[in-house]
């Protein structure tokens, strides 16, 4: 059986250049499993805890406290006790072990780590790619990808308030031809790019981050890409958008500071209404700001049926917000 004789965590940079945690796993039998705990640079105030060091090191941003956790709390419950095939046992002892509902204790980078790195041992030790030891042996599936080419907000220093404008290759026949659609119309909207004499530089995650400050505007872009591309609107692609609403929403007077407008919720979902019966946008995710139950539910009522909302920051995959939601 696989049973984990060791567990081992590092220090490494993630694309921004900042501090994450590594984790490895071994077992007995030779199966071996590691992870990189990715790390966003908008999080919502509700988001599990991600335990940082908070010294001088790497602008507070070391993750050695992680690692202690990992090395000296978390190995010492799991070695030599579990198997790595044991993966919902393991997930429910870190999360108890833990004991806070954001995982602030142990830190949250920590615990998915190891969770991570278990389950990629686990497909090790079966001999197959993550992905069918989680789907089932049959697995032959993969999700349509979002690809994030155009960026604003929180990843970009241009006037745009929303965070992430992604493609989606809906009419790709394998996920290889996905991946191939969306390089074609990524370098097809550098093109474009440069002949509007509108910056090529690209932004936190690797989008375009032009000049530019109208949603309609970067929208407009990437049609004209993914028609230079040889590529149909709607047909072979669509939409997707990551609002980030929380970064662009003020508490203090309740409103949107969109785009130099000021907004109320009922105006952004006026917007969003009216913006998905322009383009083919499909997929919207943070639409309105994390704590916004009531005006969620009359914007899931008024194009929930025909859009995929996505709850994020609203819902971090916290089981009390989710039944709120529900």
């Amino acid at each position: 059986m696989p049973v984990i004789s060791c567990i081992k965590a590092l220090q490494v940079l993630d694309s921004r250049g900042n501090p994450t945690i590594k984790v490895c796993v071994s077992t007995r039998s030779g199966a071996f499993g590691t992870a990189i705990v990715p790390s966003g640079a908008s999080t919502g105030q509700y988001e599990a805890h991600e335990l940082r060091d908070g010294e001088s090191d790497y602008c507070g941003k070391g993750v050695l406290k992680a690692i202690y956790n990992v090395e000296n709390v978390i190995a010492k419950i799991l070695v030599e006790h579990y198997s790595v095939i044991d993966q919902r046992e393991i997930d429910r002892v870190l999360v108890e072990a833990d004991g806070t509902e954001n995982k602030s204790n142990l830190g949250a980078n920590a615990i998915l780590g190891v969770s991570l790195a278990v389950a990629k041992a686990a497909a090790d030790f079966f001999c197959m790619p993550l992905y069918q030891y989680i789907g089932g042996i049959s697995a032959f599936v993969l999700p349509t990808p979002m690809m994030n080419i155009l960026n604003g907000g929180a990843h970009a220093q241009n006037g745009l308030s929303i965070q992430e404008f992604m493609i989606m290759p809906i009419g790709a026949d394998s996920f290889a031809n996905a991946v191939q659609m969306g390089s074609e119309i990524f370098h097809s909207l550098k093109n474009v790019l440069k002949e509007k004499k509108l910056s090529t530089a690209v932004g936190d995650e690797g989008g375009f981050a032009p000049e530019i400050s109208s949603t309609k505007e970067a929208l407009d872009l990437i049609c004209e890409a993914v028609k230079k591309s040889g590529y149909s609107l709607k047909r072979d692609v669509v939409f997707a958008l990551d609002a980030a609403s929380s970064e662009f929403f003020n508490r203090e007077d309740g409103f949107y500071h969109f785009e130099n407008q000021t907004l109320s919720a009922d105006q952004m979902i006026s917007f969003y209404t009216k913006l998905c019966e322009e383009y083919p946008i499909i997929s919207i995710e943070d639409a309105l700001e994390e704590n916004d139950f009531e005006n969620t539910s009359i914007l899931t009522k008024k194009i929930g049926k025909r859009i995929q909302l996505v709850g994020d920051d609203l819902f971090v995959t916290n089981v009390s917000r989710l039944n709120k939601g529900i």
